[in-house]
């Protein structure tokens, strides 16, 4: 009886990778258009960047490095896989190193990022 497809680890890292991606490239798009904004004047380019301090953005800031911190990582996951492919019998456990990785990195940069909106630092 056929169950349907359930997702290995693989399918997870390579679809969290590709959300992560697009989610890089809204930023710089994004980016692109403030930083353009500064050619109408100061006050307009003024007027962006204090949205930028409101806590939704602060939120969104810290979900754009947890983007580009896993996107990194897994990022060198692939590239250890496509330059030594008997890498492949440890898929498993490159992916958990890989989730000890980004834990690592990401949780005290949250934590200081978040600490701005929270008053803890």
């Amino acid at each position: 009886m056929y169950r349907g497809y359930r997702g290995s680890h693989g399918h997870w890292a390579w679809l969290l990778h590709r959300i992560s991606g697009v989610g890089i490239m809204l930023f710089l798009m994004v980016h692109i258009v403030d930083t353009f904004l500064a050619g109408f004047g100061s006050e307009v380019y003024d007027h962006v960047m204090a949205l930028y301090k409101a806590p939704l953005f602060m939120v969104l800031e810290v979900a754009l490095v947890a983007g580009v911190v896993y996107h990194a990582v897994n990022g060198l996951r692939v590239i250890i896989i496509d330059f030594w492919p008997d890498a492949l019998r440890w898929h498993k456990q490159l992916i958990l190193v890989e989730a000890l990785l980004f834990l690592v990195l990401f949780v005290p940069a949250a934590y200081i990022m978040l600490g701005r909106l929270f008053g803890w630092a």
